[in-house]
């Protein structure tokens, strides 16, 4: 996994340019994050970096753009199943979970994408908030937005984080939705699918990118509220 900066340090609101988007695309095909001043949210597939703006729209990135906070990998698709009638995101989870419970693998790192037919995509993203340890709960009450995507195709990027590597990124499953024909997407906080294929591999190696600049050195990391972290990852 190649990660740049931590949650916690987004959580605070360090949300300047760590690496740019061709850097990121170096270490990783598939992955999520966000990009500079929390300027919507990140899918990557297939090595290509797309930007869900505020509304759900797509747009491919340029390789110039800043990335304050991303998680990549190179997804091989070591395991590849199929789920059908999965109701909520919650039992995705839980299936996603009892996989890689099989390999012994609720301590490592999982990357993930699932092509699938939804019924219904409930999804978020935020349009852009220039600020200074301004936390990311206080910038998305100003500026993300909700909607849902029904009868639609397309692909979800999953990243899962063991509970221990706590504020290196969120805790469990991540999900990121964009469509199959590249124009809808967002973070996702529920779904309903129909069917899927999933294709699932393990990590574990980190390599940890975090800002040069002094400025990252005026953050309190641990003081980053895990409660605000959680509400954030999950809530509309």
């Amino acid at each position: 996994m190649y990660q740049v900066s931590t949650l916690q340090a987004l959580a605070l609101g360090y949300t300047r340019s760590v690496v740019r988007t061709d850097e990121l695309l170096s270490h990783g095909n598939t992955g999520l994050g966000t990009f500079e001043d929390v300027n919507g949210e990140m899918i990557v597939v297939d090595r290509h970096c797309y930007q869900a703006a505020e509304e759900g729209s797509i747009t491919e990135m340029s390789p110039d753009t800043g990335v304050p906070f991303a998680s990549v990998a190179n997804l091989q698709g070591d395991k590849v199943f199929p789920l059908y009638d999965v109701p909520d995101i919650e039992h995705l989870k839980m299936e996603l979970n009892l996989k890689i419970e099989e390999d012994f693998g609720l301590n490592s790192m999982h990357v993930a994408k699932i092509k699938g037919d939804f019924v219904r995509v409930d999804a978020r993203s935020e349009s852009a908030y220039r600020s200074h340890h301004v936390e990311l709960k206080d910038i998305l009450g100003k500026t993300q937005k909700s909607f849902c995507f029904e009868q639609i195709r397309g692909t979800m990027v999953c990243i899962y984080y063991p509970d221990y590597m706590d504020g290196i990124n969120a805790l469990g499953w991540h999900l990121h939705f964009i469509s199959e024909d590249r124009k809808w997407g967002g973070h996702v906080f529920d779904l309903q699918m129909r069917r899927g294929e999933v294709f699932l591999d393990k990590i574990n190696r980190i390599e940890i990118q975090l800002p040069s600049e002094p400025a990252f050195d005026t953050y309190s990391l641990k003081e980053a509220s895990q409660q605000d972290i959680k509400e954030v990852e999950q809530s509309k």
